[in-house]
């Protein structure tokens, strides 16, 4: 599974630096790049990031300022050219401070710590599946839900899934004690097994639990500390379903 990433920096001369190394190491995929870090704010805010690369020294709002505002904190990585700010970024217990310029031997030691954290997390969470049959229906498919992998099949709670994120060939299954399941699947598989009295579809890349909504903002459904998009395409069915 590769770390999805964003690149955070004014000077678009130093994001294809970084850009360039990035795209040299397997293990990181750089999904989008903002030279306004309001705009990343937004992003981050609506997609699953795993790494960000920032600078420091930024208009309207500096890097340690950017982190210091999110809830929920990916891995992330201070770059600048002022290592007088290493201690306030290491306070927020970024995981590197990388000085311009940056050598790819340097960036890459960084990169390896970045992985091997990342992977140590990974660990730490239910298994990644790779069948594309994930879900298995049952006697009690109104409770829970099978999830296959090679060798083994773990029970999932229906109540205890909160929402479901498309990620091209993957589902990501988010649960309510906050953790994931990431699985080989698509969203017309899963919504056959899933109670479609709970579960609807906002978004080409969302499926929300209808018990899980906390309000709904706009065109923004808010469950626990995320903001979902609610797509053109499903707001009308959406918003007929909730009676609104």
């Amino acid at each position: 599974m590769k770390i999805r990433t964003i690149i955070i920096d004014d000077e678009p001369l130093a994001i294809d630096v970084i850009k360039n190394y990035c795209d040299s190491i397997d293990d990181i995929e750089v999904i989008k790049c903002f030279t306004n870090p309001v705009e990343a704010m937004s992003f981050v805010s609506l997609n699953t990031v795993d790494l960000i690369f920032l600078d420091i020294e930024m208009p309207l709002l500096t890097g340690i300022e950017f982190i210091d505002t999110l809830k929920v904190k990916p891995l992330f990585v201070f770059t600048t050219a002022y290592p007088e700010f290493a201690v306030e970024g290491f306070e927020l217990e970024a995981n590197d401070y990388l000085i311009k310029p940056i050598s790819y031997k340097r960036f890459l030691k960084s990169v390896n710590k970045i992985i091997h954290s990342f992977n140590q997390s990974a660990n730490l969470l239910p298994k990644v599946f790779s069948s594309s049959e994930s879900f298995e229906n049952n006697s009690n498919s109104d409770r829970f839900l099978f999830v296959k992998s090679d060798y083994e099949s773990l029970k999932i709670f229906v109540d205890d899934i909160v929402y479901i994120e498309g990620l091209k060939d993957y589902l990501k299954i988010h649960l309510s004690d906050g953790k994931y399941v990431l699985t080989l699947s698509n969203f017309k598989n899963l919504l056959e097994r899933l109670p479609q009295n709970i579960f609807l579809r906002v978004h080409n890349s969302y499926v929300v639990n209808l018990d899980h909504i906390n309000s709904i903002q706009r065109n923004r459904v808010l469950i626990g500390k995320q903001r979902l998009p609610i797509s053109e395409t499903y707001k009308k069915q959406f918003f007929e379903r909730i009676k609104i």
